[in-house]
């Protein structure tokens, strides 16, 4: 029976699931927990690896279902790509609609679907691209994007009402305009055949590398006077030159090592890892509104967040979800929300688009 079921299909990339898996728990820990700002020199603030990397991990790991549906390390042509590139467009829809509305249960956390959705639309131009120029785009976006995108922030327009209103829509706390090269560079490791011996070595090497060049950047320059602001920073969430080699880095090492360590019977033991990053879009939805359901009451003069915090809910959250995504994935299959935005993508899109057994973004 259990063989059946897609998170045993052997199509799948047990180490992708793990890495989203992750990815999701990280985000719930930042979410949740009160944890310090990282500084690499303080070893007793290193838990708070989980700022910003967690959902650079996650939107890196969009850019790897993008790849994985769309040829994998043969990118799609003709009709088969304009039918995957539509479909796409249709999940990005509707996985903005997702996010708007969890928006309105005001949860106060930065909600990263509408982010999420505007990169799958810039994702579908460039489909066909293989992983050489997927690679060198990223590196490119990611060195450009933060000097723009820093002047763009500056705008008194944001601390109007109506930039806020536009800044939840779009999801500029993951600010696509440098966020792409994530993406990209997910992308590009799907193109590289994650199924090859040889590449999730290179994944993490590489990774290690850029994440240990970022840290040094900035050590050295990011926290001084004159390196300290964006564009340059590596600070958790600024979107900035050194926080994109670092955590960027830090997205491809996990992928790579995650990948690593699903070609091991350590794959098992993951499993319920596994099954959350099959069904992140679920999981991600579910801890926003079960939050919401759960809230206390506004204290005045409190910060809605510190109190919730102070309830200690992170436990009680991750393993339920941990608990109720394996249950769903060994005796139903595929997430609810992943399913009906897979169907919805089909009945919208008549064609074939997919590669036999690729994984349908956000998983």
């Amino acid at each position: 029976m259990l063989q059946r079921r897609p998170l045993f299909a052997p199509s799948r990339i047990d180490g992708v699931d793990l890495a989203r898996g992750l990815a999701v728990v990280g985000m719930l820990a930042a979410h949740l927990l009160v944890i310090p700002d990282l500084d690499w020199t303080d070893p007793s603030t290193y838990d708070g690896i989980v700022h910003g990397r967690s959902s650079i991990l996650f939107a890196t790991l969009a850019g790897v279902s993008i790849g994985l549906i769309s040829g994998g390390p043969v990118p799609m042509r003709g009709p088969r790509l304009e039918t995957a590139r539509l479909r796409l467009l249709v999940r990005a829809g509707a996985i903005w609609v997702i996010g708007v509305l969890l928006l309105f249960l005001a949860v106060p956390v930065y909600v990263i679907l509408p982010a999420y959705a505007l990169l799958f639309v810039l994702a579908a131009a460039v489909l066909p691209l293989r992983a050489r120029t997927l690679l060198i785009a990223a590196a490119v976006v990611g060195l450009v994007a933060p000097f723009p995108q820093a002047a763009i922030d500056g705008l008194s327009f944001w601390s109007t009402p109506e930039g806020a209103d536009l800044a939840n829509a779009v999801g500029w706390h993951y600010p696509f305009l440098t966020w792409m090269a994530f993406v990209l560079a997910g992308m590009g490791a799907a193109r590289l055949d994650l199924r090859a011996r040889a590449t999730p070595w290179l994944l993490a090497l590489a990774g290690l590398a850029l994440a240990v060049a970022g840290a040094v950047l900035d050590i050295g320059w990011g926290q001084s006077e004159d390196f300290g602001q964006t564009p340059w920073t590596g600070e958790a969430h600024s979107s900035g030159v050194f926080e994109v080699i670092g955590s960027g880095g830090f997205a491809l090492l996990a992928i790579g090592v995650c990948v690593l360590i699903c070609r091991t019977p350590l794959t098992w033991l993951a499993l319920p890892l596994r099954a959350v990053g099959s069904m992140p879009l679920t999981a991600y939805s579910a801890q926003i509104v079960v939050w919401a359901m759960t809230r206390p009451a506004a204290e005045p003069g409190m910060f809605e967040l510190d109190v919730y915090r102070d309830l200690d809910p992170f436990w009680p959250m991750t393993l339920g979800i941990l608990i109720a995504c394996t249950v769903w994935a060994l005796f139903v299959g595929r997430g609810p929300l992943e399913a009906g935005v897979d169907a919805l993508a089909r009945l919208t899109v008549r064609g074939r688009s997919e590669t036999p057994g690729a994984g349908m973004p956000p998983r």
